[in-house]
C-alpha cells in the first residue's frame, strides 16, 4: 500500500473528477476509481439522450481514465440506494408547494454515505470528489472552506457533511481554478477531456423540465391541481394557471400574458391551489427560519452571532444576525434578501468558511 494511503475517488467522467484521480494518483496514492450509476435515464421518460455523470459513455470516460493511469476502476449501482429517498423528497417537496434542492440532499444523504460504505468494503482510508472546495480544521472541528476559483466554488452544496464524512474526505480540486484544471488534463495527454462541456442539470431531470418530470411521476397530477388561480398581493383573482406545484419562488418566466407589467412568483399556496404574482419589491424578506441544521465549524450557536447567509448557490451571501432557537435557527438579514424559497438551502460563512446550514422552512 502506498506511504499515502488508499483513496477511493468517485469519478463521473467529467474533467473535475477525472483530474482529481489523476492528482491523487502523482501524488502518490494509490487511488481505487469508483462510478456509481444513479439513475436510469429510460425511468425518467424523457425524450433526451442519455448525458451526464450515469451515462455509458460518461462511465466509459472514466474507465478509460483509470486503464491508462493504472488504477482500479468500478462501476457500483447505487439506483435503489438514490431513487426512493432524493427523488421521493424532490417529489414531495413541490407538492408540497416549496423548492428543493436535490444535489445538497444526495450528497449528504446518498453519495457520501455510499462512498464510504464502498471505501470500508474495499480497505480505503479516504474519498475523493472533484468538489472546488477545501477543508479545514480548528478547535478539533473540520469544516468546508471556499475554493479558490470564486466561479466555481462548491462549498454551498457541502454544508450537509457531517464530521466523520468530512474526516474522510479529500478534494484535491480546491486549490485550483477551472482554467488550470483544463491545462492540467490537457498536459497529462486529455486533449478531448481538457475540453470537455459541464453539466449544469438534475441527474434524473435530463431535459431540465421538472415539470414533466413531475406530470409524468406522480400519476394524475395535472388533473388535481388543474384550475389554479394567479392572486395579486392583495388578493385579487388575476388569472387561472396548471398547478401550484409547476411554480417557484422569484418565477418570473413562464406566468403567461395579461398581466400588464412583468410579475413576479412571490408565495405559494398549497391548500388553495393559488399562487401570488407581485412585484419584484414583494420579492424582498428580512428574515427566516432554517431548519434540518448541521453545524461544521462550531457544535452549536449559543448567543446570536452574524455570519453571511447565502440562500442560493452562486450569490454573493448577505450579513445576517443568527440566533439559534432549539432545532431551527432564526435568521435576521442586515438588508433585504431577494426571493427566499422554502426548501432551498441556506448556508452560514464567516469569511470564506461554512458554520453551517440547514433548509429553508419559511420566509419572514
Amino acid at each position: 500500500m502506498s506511504k499515502k494511503g488508499r483513496v477511493l475517488v468517485a469519478m463521473s467522467g467529467g474533467i473535475d473528477s477525472t483530474v482529481a484521480a489523476m492528482m491523487l494518483h502523482e501524488e502518490g496514492y494509490e487511488v481505487v476509481g469508483i462510478t456509481m450509476k444513479t439513475w436510469d435515464y429510460a425511468s425518467s421518460g424523457s425524450s433526451k439522450k442519455e448525458t451526464g455523470c450515469c451515462s455509458l459513455d460518461s462511465i466509459n470516460d472514466a474507465r478509460e481514465v483509470a486503464v491508462k493511469m493504472g488504477f482500479h476502476h468500478f462501476i457500483v449501482d447505487i439506483r435503489e440506494e438514490f431513487g426512493d429517498y432524493v427523488i421521493d423528497n424532490f417529489v414531495e417537496e413541490y407538492i408540497a408547494g416549496r423548492t428543493p434542492n436535490p444535489c445538497v440532499l444526495c450528497n449528504t444523504h446518498i453519495k457520501w454515505n455510499a462512498l464510504i460504505k464502498r471505501a470500508d468494503a474495499m480497505d480505503c482510508e479516504f474519498i475523493a470528489t472533484g468538489h472546488y472546495a477545501d477543508i479545514k480544521e480548528k478547535n478539533s472541528r473540520l469544516f468546508i472552506t471556499k475554493g479558490k476559483d470564486d466561479r466555481k466554488d462548491q462549498s454551498y452544496v457541502l454544508w450537509g457533511l457531517d464530521q466523520e464524512c468530512l474526516s474522510r474526505s479529500n478534494f484535491p480540486l480546491g486549490g485550483y481554478t477551472k482554467t488550470e484544471i483544463r491545462q492540467m488534463a490537457k498536459d497529462w495527454g486529455h486533449e478531448a477531456l481538457s475540453k470537455k462541456a459541464e453539466s449544469y442539470e438534475i441527474c434524473f431531470v435530463p431535459d431540465n423540465d421538472y415539470r414533466g418530470f413531475l406530470k409524468r411521476r406522480v400519476d394524475g397530477l395535472e388533473e388535481r391541481v388543474a384550475g389554479g388561480l394567479f392572486v395579486n398581493t392583495t388578493g385579487e383573482v388575476i388569472g387561472e394557471h396548471e398547478g401550484y406545484p409547476f411554480f417557484t419562488i422569484g418565477q418570473r418566466k413562464g406566468l403567461g400574458k395579461g398581466f400588464g407589467k412583468p410579475v413576479y412568483v412571490t408565495e405559494i399556496r398549497p391548500e388553495t391551489n393559488t399562487v401570488v404574482l407581485g412585484d419584484v419589491e414583494d420579492l424582498m424578506r428580512n428574515g427566516m427560519y432554517v431548519g434540518q441544521l448541521n453545524m461544521q465549524k462550531y457544535a452549536e450557536i449559543k448567543d446570536y452571532s452574524e455570519f453571511i447567509t447565502q440562500v442560493r448557490y452562486n450569490s454573493s451571501g448577505t450579513l445576517s444576525k443568527i440566533v439559534q432557537q432549539g432545532d431551527q435557527m432564526e435568521v435576521e438579514f442586515f438588508s433585504n434578501v431577494k426571493g427566499i424559497a422554502p426548501g432551498q438551502s441556506a448556508v452560514f460563512y464567516e469569511g470564506d468558511d461554512v458554520v453551517g446550514g440547514g433548509i429553508i422552512n419559511r420566509s419572514l
